[in-house]
């Protein structure tokens, strides 16, 4: 599993496509077969915004995994799973634009400063906004390697921002939030712990070119 052929990397690419556009396909079959539950709109939002997290959790799992596996072929399909958390942000918001406010700016001006987890929320998405737009490979070249790396480090505080957003809005029973809370804090520990070792072992071997 280390090494994968072209073929074989391009077809695990186009499996994990067709994957991660299923929840998104299971909502116009929910409202044309009236399988929706009581609040249809509420059902819309709240799937959205939940694979919205998950595979914003996925993205920044990819490293970690890419890590302990040495597969190094995962970081090929790091675009596609942050580019489906980034459109199933854009539904999650337009749903609430659209369905909660009906564009109504002054309410959600007034929803963004009186509610905390609108706040969080339309921080983590506005973060998201630069992550895509440079997420292409023209981009990364346009912008130097060290700078775009810079950019998407902005994936924590993102993921961060999304996972607060859903704590103070559930307010009551926070179980499900919090082992969002308690992956994505593992997953910072465990990026921090690789950084620290891949900054001893460039330090090391400086340190064996001067000595």
């Amino acid at each position: 599993m280390k090494n994968l052929s072209i073929t074989t990397i391009n077809q695990i690419k186009y499996a994990l496509f067709i994957a991660c556009l299923i929840p998104f396909a299971k909502l116009p079959i929910a409202f044309f077969t009236n399988t929706f539950g009581p609040d249809p709109i509420g059902d819309i939002t709240h799937t959205t915004g939940i694979w919205a997290l998950n595979l914003l959790i996925a993205t920044l799992a990819i490293s970690p995994l890419r890590k302990l596996t040495h597969w190094n072929w995962l970081t090929r399909l790091r675009r596609t799973i942050a580019l489906y958390a980034f459109f199933y942000a854009s539904l999650h918001m337009l749903g609430y634009l659209l369905f909660d406010q009906l564009f109504d700016w002054t309410e959600i001006n007034k929803d963004i400063t009186r509610r905390p987890y609108m706040m969080a929320g339309f921080i983590s998405f506005a973060l998201m906004v630069p992550l895509a737009i440079t997420s292409t490979t023209a981009m990364m070249k346009r912008m130097g390697g060290r700078y775009w790396i810079l950019l998407h480090r902005l994936a924590y505080p993102v993921a961060t921002a999304a996972v607060l957003h859903y704590f103070w809005l559930v307010k009551r029973d926070v179980t499900n939030p919090s082992i969002y809370a308690i992956i994505l804090l593992f997953l910072f520990c465990t990026r921090l712990t690789q950084a620290k070792q891949s900054w001893r072992g460039v330090g090391g071997q400086n340190h064996l070119r001067t000595g």
